[in-house]
């Protein structure tokens, strides 16, 4: 099965050398990126084409360029493209509508996560009518080299994007905070505060997914009645919803503003 990787920005960079770390060989993984210099770097483990010849020769061909780009990209593959190879683009705000207008093919379209560095992406995916099973079966397993893959339907791909590619830069927000208010009432050096919270957020992830523990679950061990810990979970629990709901309605609402004027750019 042969992979080709359109567009080498940060995200095509990493699925190009994640893939190529995963055993996909030289000859059968493929790069192509308007400025050809930037892959100079990438001819060790793939080989360097052209955006057309990727899309003539590769099986899985994923489109990971700028949405204002993408129409112009898919417009260029569209009548290269072999009858049987998967279409992936990596935009979510940009429908199956749209990228029909561009190109009529069987398409995916993937959200992975900054957590794929360390192979453990919770990998959104969804799928126009025209993929088939083996075509789902292939793609689930190129994508599993960098994490979980997670099928959603296409109107829930927007919350899911925001459950787990927004999700680091929510969840670092968050502890950022905590860490800075810790500052204030300790004397512990600010970047061992920073170490202390991060491993104990991870154990805290991993022993919940390993114990099949919920949060309720966890907050009783840890917040015994009349304790400490309980305290502090009341303010968390009592003023930080009203925080979470804005979150959500503001990320969800610049998404709908992304998908608007992602149309108009299809619709010239």
């Amino acid at each position: 099965m042969k992979v080709g990787i359109i567009g080498y920005g940060s995200m095509g960079k990493m699925l190009l050398w994640k893939f190529s770390g995963a055993g996909i060989k030289k000859d059968d993984l493929y790069a192509a990126n308007r400025t050809t210099s930037k892959l100079d770097e990438a001819k060790g483990i793939a080989t360097v084409s052209s955006n057309r010849d990727i899309a003539g020769r590769c099986d899985i061909v994923f489109v990971c360029v700028r949405p204002v780009d993408l129409k112009d990209v898919l417009s260029e593959i569209g009548p290269a493209l072999k009858d049987d190879a998967l279409l992936v683009t990596l935009n979510g705000s940009i429908t199956f509508d749209m990228i029909e207008k561009a190109v009529d093919h069987k398409t995916a379209k993937v959200i992975p996560s900054l957590t794929a560095e360390i192979d453990r992406s919770q990998t959104i995916v969804c799928y126009n009518c025209k993929v088939t099973d083996n075509d789902k079966r292939n793609l689930t397993s190129v994508l599993k080299t960098i994490g979980d893959v997670i099928e959603l339907p296409e109107n829930e791909v927007g919350m899911g994007s925001e459950l787990v590619s927004c999700m680091p830069g929510f969840i670092a927000s968050i502890f950022d905070v905590i860490c800075r208010s810790a500052q204030k009432h300790t004397e512990i050096p600010y970047e061992q505060v920073v170490s202390m919270v991060l491993k104990t957020m991870s154990a805290t992830g991993d022993l919940m997914l390993e114990k099949e523990m919920t949060f309720e679950d966890t907050v009783s061990r840890v917040a015994t009645k009349g304790g400490i810990t309980e305290e502090g979970t009341k303010v968390i629990y009592d003023l930080f919803p009203q925080a979470a709901d804005m979150m959500f309605e503001k990320t969800l609402e610049k998404r709908k503003l992304t998908a608007q004027k992602a149309k108009e750019s299809f619709g010239r």
